[in-house]
């Protein structure tokens, strides 16, 4: 393979409101941080760890307008972009370096109230056979929501 690839695909939930910065021309920046979780079950003490991942997310123009309208801390949030690595100086003249997904597609899964209300009810419901529950649709950001009960041999 001769091509490079830059593509980060994240799963999470937003750690804090979208941050907004409007620039002369009419363009913005919108930057939230987004907590990914990795949870294992410990070998030696035999419980549960949860690892917790930040991520700074960049959206840039109408996305970001988009995200700043729909989206709040704690909200779960599909992000799709390339990894972007800035250098720049502090206050006192230390060169720092911080690594950014600059995004460009993303899809809102869930609320933080959703999910709250979501895990509230698989607490205090039992347990379901596999299968019998199948999610509808799937809404994206454009505004299209795609039937998985359709009839495509795929």
């Amino acid at each position: 393979m001769s091509g490079t690839l830059n593509k980060v695909m994240l799963i999470g939930h937003l750690g804090d409101e979208v941050k907004m910065h409007y620039f002369e021309g009419g363009g913005c920046v919108g930057r939230f941080p987004l907590a990914t979780n990795e949870t294992y079950t410990s070998k030696q003490t035999n419980e549960r760890v949860t690892n917790t991942e930040w991520h700074n997310i960049v959206v840039r123009n109408k996305a970001a307008e988009i995200c700043e309208k729909y989206l709040s801390k704690g909200d779960k949030v599909y992000i799709e972009g390339r990894l972007k690595t800035r250098k720049w100086q502090d206050e006192s003249g230390v060169e720092r370096y911080s690594t950014e997904i600059q995004c460009t597609d993303f899809t809102f899964l869930t609320t933080k109230k959703e999910s709250e209300g979501n895990a509230a009810k698989s607490e205090s419901t039992s347990v379901k056979p596999e299968g019998t529950s199948k999610p509808a649709s799937i809404e994206k950001n454009t505004n299209e929501i795609i039937d998985e009960d359709d009839d495509l041999p795929f």
